[in-house]
């Protein structure tokens, strides 16, 4: 099942597949419930409403109140490209071979974009990428009830100058970008695992960089993510959580205005253009 959040007549509203959802039925009303309630209440509104047949405009998939983390270090790939950037390249090394992962609070809902909008690079920053990344939709309970494709958008220059740097590389306006929905899984739901994610940029009508991984390939499980995101935290309307990037442009690359950013995480396509 596929939720989608929309403009209706000017108002935010939930959209299943081809359903409208009534308006009671906000994204944090529904990430409050335990997953085997949310998955048997939308089957339900699926199944006993009509299609609206309506020019929606699709919004970013999150409510402006939820918050939203990211995960580093969480691929072999990241582990490599942050020590060669680093002046303190053991502290990658360590947080990989850690128990404990490295967590960091990526943005506010109100501050993420959707697919088709622009992200940033900043004006102080002069090696800036994209990073491809599955974002898990959490609910208050702590399960893992969808996913979709996200862009933790980053200056390498400046988390490469010290660590202690991560919070302005990473977060600034347009540095997070979600959507296009959100795909909802099932408890036993095994796909997340094997999930292909990749990302293309094209500058000037010409590719310009392309790769791809997949979750597979990753040293730590979601599980374990979130319940580290968990320790000692409560997210009574749910919370997003962005499980890190396996791929890394090369040393030599960095974004420029104009470029447009194709990321892909199984079937979801998330688009924008990079000011």
């Amino acid at each position: 099942m596929y939720l989608s959040r929309i403009t209706h007549n000017g108002v935010p509203r939930l959209k299943l597949n081809n359903t409208l959802l009534p308006e009671t039925h906000t994204l944090s009303s529904l990430l409050q419930l335990e997953q085997t309630t949310l998955l048997e209440l939308v089957a339900s509104i699926e199944q006993s409403a009509s299609e609206e047949d309506a020019t929606l405009e699709v919004l970013v998939p999150v409510d402006a109140q939820h918050e939203i983390w990211a995960s580093g270090v969480t691929y072999l790939r990241s582990r490599d490209a942050r020590k060669l950037e680093s002046q303190v390249a053991d502290v990658y090394e360590r947080v990989y071979d850690a128990q404990r992962p490295e967590l960091f609070f990526k943005a506010i809902g109100w501050r993420a974009v959707g697919s088709n909008a622009h992200v940033r690079i900043r004006n102080d920053s002069n090696w800036d990428v994209p990073e491809a990344e599955v974002c898990l939709v959490i609910n208050a309970h702590q399960q893992i009830v969808g996913y979709c494709a996200g862009n933790d958008m980053s200056s390498r220059q400046i988390e490469g100058e010290n660590p202690l740097y991560l919070p302005q590389a990473k977060m600034y306006d347009g540095a997070c970008a979600l959507g296009p929905g959100i795909k909802l899984i099932t408890p036993d739901d095994s796909g997340l695992n094997t999930l292909p994610v990749s990302v293309t940029i094209t500058r000037e009508q010409r590719e310009v960089f392309h790769d791809e991984t997949n979750t597979s390939t990753m040293k730590r499980s979601f599980d374990e993510l979130v319940a580290y995101l968990f320790r000692e935290m409560q997210f009574p309307q749910g919370v997003f959580l962005m499980t890190g990037t396996g791929i890394v442009p090369p040393e030599s690359f960095s974004l420029r205005s104009g470029d447009e950013i194709v990321i892909r995480v199984g079937d979801l396509r998330l688009v924008n253009t990079v000011m």
